[in-house]
């Protein structure tokens, strides 16, 4: 199932009036301009995984709650199989298939990535994306430039990162073909008071 764009774009726009958020508020919590979130909560423009979870945090709702309008309801635990997942097709053919949306309360965001190798990237600045938490990528096929700030790696099958995303991280599939990752994005708790 992919979810439609100016389908999330209007249940985002929907529980922000519904919370009485202006434009504004949501605009700084995205990190966006008033205009960027503007053409972005209207559906003009794609929405990055980055922005709805930014908007999921604001509104208080889980990001898949965002992408299909029903809240995850599996407690315990939750068996996706080889192949299925909520498929979210965002940024230049990236394909993030999500592997464990019907769970709720999720400590992590668990997704099966495939970067598509574009000539055109090779010798451009890797765009870099922000988040806050932590996130681990392990690569399953192919090979990816991975960029931290000013640092960059290439990582192969087996090869294993961690970081912390809400510093600049960005990544491009390298080598000619595809890169599949496993990318798992572990958000940032609150340590209770006992």
């Amino acid at each position: 199932m992919e979810p439609n764009i100016k389908e999330v774009a209007g249940r985002i726009r929907a529980l922000r009036e519904d919370m009485g958020i202006t434009l504004q508020e949501m605009a700084d919590a995205t990190g966006r301009s008033l205009a960027e979130y503007t053409a972005q909560e209207s559906g003009e423009q794609d929405l990055s995984f980055t922005f709805l979870y930014k908007c999921a945090k604001k509104l208080g709702v889980d990001v898949i709650e965002l992408l299909t309008g029903e809240n995850p309801h599996l407690s315990g635990y939750a068996l996706t199989r080889k192949g299925e997942g909520l498929s979210i097709k965002r940024r230049a053919g990236f394909e993030y298939l999500h592997k464990a949306a019907r769970l709720k309360d999720k400590l992590a965001e668990p997704f099966v990535v495939t970067a598509p190798y574009l000539e055109e990237e090779q010798d451009q600045p890797i765009h870099l994306s922000y988040h806050t938490g932590q996130e681990l990528d392990f690569i399953i096929s192919g090979k990816m430039r991975f960029r931290y700030e000013d640092h960059v790696e290439e990582l192969e099958a087996g090869d294993f990162l961690m970081y912390d995303s809400g510093r600049g991280h960005g990544m491009i599939a390298i080598g000619g073909e595809p890169c599949v990752f496993l990318a798992v994005v572990l958000k940032p708790q609150v340590d209770s008071i006992i």
